[in-house]
């Protein structure tokens, strides 16, 4: 499915009939990278489908996530941090921000609580003013990692960034006022019946998911440059045809692509540790994930310069619209 292609899922699935005054739609959360929206996505969702990092720009692709709830159904879009890009991949990133504002029925804009206003807050808050046609909802995170005093003096901070329709404080990690800002959101959604069947959290593939818990995992650690350079590729992912039915088996093969030589070295580690440490991270996650055990095999590969190179972007699965 097209990750832009979000007015294809208005078009009702066939369910059972909704009970009037029920609404349903789209959410996307903006901000600059590392203020916490995809671990917020996580939270209200209920289930991990997007990875997280302390490295920022983690997010490479739009995600969505379904809230599931008995008077509405919120489709969450996390999208990747809004920034100056430096590479083609970045502008390519750039881009779907901006075509995914356009689609949404409400608009979060994610401003961390324990950090002062800044550039790129003040910039995000000027494109926003111009979606004159569609609400924007600023949510302060992370409150969990700042006092009484910082959370209010940032609250007013934003108030002062733009004309938002409602501004809500809240922390993912602490569980604080999660019901809230999904009250808040489902306000602003149109009346309609549900998009997708009670139950999916997801549209997201299973070797879409798996690729990115394998990228979580390898950008545990590593330096701070290496991060925008790796690019993952579930290259073979099926149940092992000789494995019992009670203790299933699933055989995963992955590439992880690196830009160059000296990154494979650092991916890889010391005699190979550091690749065996991550191969052992992801297990454990996709395992949670698939709810069968499973044979990761990782391979490191280099492909010189790939987020300058169109060619190899495709090949990457990160084509014109990501």
């Amino acid at each position: 499915m097209n990750d832009l292609d979000l007015e294809k899922l208005r078009t009702p699935l066939p369910m059972p009939t909704h009970r009037e005054g029920f609404r349903s739609g789209f959410a996307c959360f903006v901000g600059r990278p590392n203020v916490g929206k995809s671990t917020l996505m996580n939270a209200l969702v209920g289930q991990k489908v997007a990875i997280t990092s302390n490295q920022p720009q983690t997010t490479r692709r739009t995600v969505r996530g379904i809230v599931h709830r008995d008077d509405a159904q919120l489709i969450i879009v996390d999208t990747p941090g809004l920034h100056k890009p430096r590479t083609l991949l970045g502008e390519r990133l750039d881009s779907l921000v901006r075509s995914t504002l356009v689609e949404v029925d409400v608009i979060g804009f994610c401003v961390p609580a324990n950090e002062p206003i800044g550039r790129g807050d003040t910039y995000i808050a000027r494109e926003l003013a111009a979606q004159r046609n569609t609400p924007v909802v600023a949510i302060v995170t992370k409150t969990d990692t700042a006092d009484r005093k910082q959370i209010t003096e940032q609250l007013l901070a934003v108030s002062r960034l733009g004309d938002w329709a409602d501004i809500v404080p809240v922390s993912a990690n602490g569980a604080y006022q999660l019901d809230t800002v999904t009250d808040v959101l489902c306000g602003h959604l149109p009346e309609g019946p549900p998009l997708y069947p009670d139950g999916d959290l997801t549209d997201e593939p299973d070797e879409m998911l798996v690729a990115e818990l394998i990228r979580e995992a390898s950008l545990e650690g590593v330096r701070d440059e290496l991060p925008h350079s790796i690019a993952v590729v579930v290259e073979e992912m099926a149940p092992r045809e000789d494995s019992r039915p009670d203790r299933e088996l699933v055989d995963i093969y992955a590439s992880l692509y690196v830009e160059r030589p000296s990154q494979k070295a650092i991916v890889i580690g010391a005699k190979g540790a550091r690749l065996r440490d991550v191969g052992t991270r992801a297990r454990k996650q996709i395992e949670g994930l698939l709810g069968t055990r499973v044979y990761l095999d990782l391979r490191v590969r280099v492909a010189k310069d790939w987020q300058r190179d169109p060619k190899q972007l495709r090949r990457l699965g990160f084509d014109q619209q990501v």
